[in-house]
């Protein structure tokens, strides 16, 4: 207890209190109606881990609206009052148990896979992703081309996000995340490859990041200032997983710094490893390598440094040893982890009480009724 006990302070991200500094990452599941609405079965899979001990809760994303962004077909969405009132069991049952939950907000874009409202898919720029479509949610062979988006595309896009945050504080979220991670909508205009317009959201990675600010400003806007917003970042995709920012430390000043500036309460980093550096051996900085050891700086180091606001770490964090040590170097204010809550729903009262934890097994948690895989890349 002595040794972990920093991961079961109190904190607050926003106007959020946790009871511990130990969260559940978001994990696509893929186990919501056709229509999209979250069922008992999902309200009784984050009720576990709120009875297991976690301070909070993130969901798998949630659709915002009903053109371009869904991703998978069973995903949640959160576009419309019987979406809101379904919600409203899951997050009645989590509370019940003393948990935060957070709605996470995905657009999927170019990597959409499963969408019932329309047929083609959206992107910055009509640039074909890389990869295959995840088999493990029904898709198969590569994905399509996407249609660059217009400026009203681009207009509905933010709209969306606004709405849907609307509807998260409606259906009794503590707050919402924004997903701009893991190769989705966001992350493609922030992604060079991806992004090649050359109008006011593309080229420089000031111009790329403006979206995800654009989104996060009109969220803001819309749930007002005493609800927590935050906003997921990696530089891996689903799709790309090895993908790192060109520009290195200068883009993550760029893109911390103006997030940071956004009005978001947390940043959410995700790396495969949380604790490793950000970039090759021999480019972080001095100044931050001095600080957190010499083998280069992390990236939600990075996060804390330039974005000046609480950080959220995901990445391989279920030993609490990791988890701690993360905490105690003053990189992050909370933790989240996926694969380690699949094998444990109760790994926080386990590590409070010194119990053994269980290895992830996925033959044990994933099944044709109940697809879980968690992309902590």
């Amino acid at each position: 207890m002595a040794e972990t006990n920093r991961l079961f302070e109190t904190v607050k991200l926003g106007s959020t209190t946790l009871d511990n500094r130990v969260g559940v990452a978001p994990m696509t599941r893929t186990s919501a109606t056709p229509e999209g609405l979250a069922t008992d079965q999902m309200a009784s899979y984050y009720t576990k881990f709120a009875r297991g001990g976690f301070g909070l809760i993130i969901t798998e994303g949630i659709y915002p609206d009903d053109k371009y962004s869904q991703g998978y077909l069973n995903q949640p969405g959160i576009i419309n009052d019987e979406q809101v009132q379904a919600w409203k069991k899951v997050t009645d049952s989590v509370h019940q148990e003393g948990s935060k939950i957070f709605a996470q907000l995905m657009h999927a874009g170019a990597l959409s896979q499963g969408n019932r409202f329309v047929k083609e898919t959206i992107g910055p720029s009509a640039v074909q992703p890389k990869g295959e479509q995840l088999g493990i949610y029904g898709g198969e062979g590569p994905f399509p081309m996407p249609k660059e988006a217009t400026k009203d595309d681009i207009a509905e896009v933010i709209k969306g996000f606004a709405d849907a945050a609307k509807r998260a504080k409606e259906a009794g979220f503590d707050g919402v995340e924004i997903h701009g991670a893991n190769g989705y909508i966001l992350d493609q205009f922030l992604t060079d490859y991806m992004n090649q317009r050359t109008d006011e959201y593309g080229g420089s990675t000031e111009n790329r990041v403006r979206l995800l600010v654009e989104v996060v400003r009109a969220v803001r806007e819309a749930v007002g200032q005493d609800y927590t917003v935050g906003i997921r970042i990696s530089q891996g995709k689903v799709n790309d997983f090895h993908h790192k920012w060109a520009g290195k430390e200068n883009d993550a000043e760029i893109i911390f710094g103006q997030l940071g500036n956004s009005g978001v309460d947390f940043i959410h980093v995700t790396e495969y490893e949380a604790w490793q550096p950000a970039f090759p051996e021999g480019e972080g900085t001095s100044a931050l390598d001095s600080t957190f050891g010499d083998k280069g700086v992390t990236l939600a180091a990075l996060a804390k440094k330039y974005g000046e606001v609480s950080v959220v770490a995901n990445g391989h964090l279920e030993n609490p040893d990791k988890a701690r040590e993360i905490i105690e170097k003053g990189e992050v204010d909370v933790i989240t982890i996926g694969r380690g809550a699949l094998a444990n729903g109760d790994w926080v009262n386990k590590v409070k009480n010194g119990e053994p934890l269980e290895e992830f097994n996925p033959e044990k948690v994933l099944s044709p009724d109940a697809k879980i895989k968690d992309f902590e890349a």
